[in-house]
């Protein structure tokens, strides 16, 4: 299962089912690639890094946000324009609304991952516990080090960080986190899949004074809807 993937919309593009292509890496991991040829930063420096990104994580308890998403093929190529909303809320509650082109609705409850895709009037339901070290976003959701022991931070300024999946089989193999500046407010992130695909969100209105409603973070099986089960 994947994160973030590119389905008909963003479901594919989310979760669904997130060899790093040059042409489809963002210019900021380039960046990064660049920074380690010159430097060789040391385990403690590693550990150092990740440490500073938990800590300025820890202090987002919740947040809502519009999102933009541009998905780009590894040819560079864009493929879809989208737009939404998201909610994420500790620990480990995510509400990820697509509204256009298709809609999509992705919601963690805590201990399930539902993936509802209207279109084929489908949900799909899997175990969080199963679904997290595959699904890096929820980082942003949860400080247990027995979850980031499966992922690497690398890091050239307080504000840009790039999490490194440690599996070489990892389905996300990367998810880039841009702060605005001296500040723990998200601006945008990116993620890159196994197969060069890369999903830019660009956040908007991002709000971390109003604590999402609870509601949100929970889902009911819409009658008529068929359920695929993988728990």
């Amino acid at each position: 299962m994947i994160f973030f993937s590119l389905k008909k919309t963003v479901i594919v593009s989310f979760f669904s089912a997130v060899v790093l292509s040059s042409t489809s890496i963002s210019s900021f991991a380039l960046q990064f690639n660049d920074v380690t040829k010159k430097t060789s930063n040391t385990v403690s420096d590693a550990k150092i890094i990740k440490s500073n990104l938990i800590k300025k994580l820890a202090a987002i308890e919740y947040f809502s946000a519009n999102f933009n998403q541009q998905v780009l093929d590894a040819d560079g190529n864009e493929l879809q324009n989208a737009i939404g909303t998201l909610a994420v809320k500790k620990p480990n509650l995510v509400h990820w609304n697509t509204a256009e082109p298709d809609e999509s609705l992705i919601v963690s409850d805590g201990s399930t991952l539902w993936f509802f895709d209207p279109f084929v009037e489908q949900v799909r339901a899997y175990l969080l516990e199963k679904a997290l070290m595959n699904t890096p976003i929820l980082l942003l959701t949860n400080s247990d080090p027995t979850l980031w022991q499966h992922y690497s931070v690398s890091s050239i300024d307080e504000n840009n960080y790039l999490i490194h999946a440690n599996d070489n089989n990892a389905q996300v193999k990367t998810l880039e986190l841009h702060f605005k500046e001296s500040s723990n407010e998200l601006d945008s992130f990116t993620i890159l899949d196994a197969t060069g695909q890369l999903s830019i969100f660009k956040l908007s209105e991002f709000d971390v004074v109003n604590s999402p409603e609870i509601s949100l973070f929970t889902f009911k099986i819409p009658k008529g809807v068929e359920l695929d089960d993988q728990r």
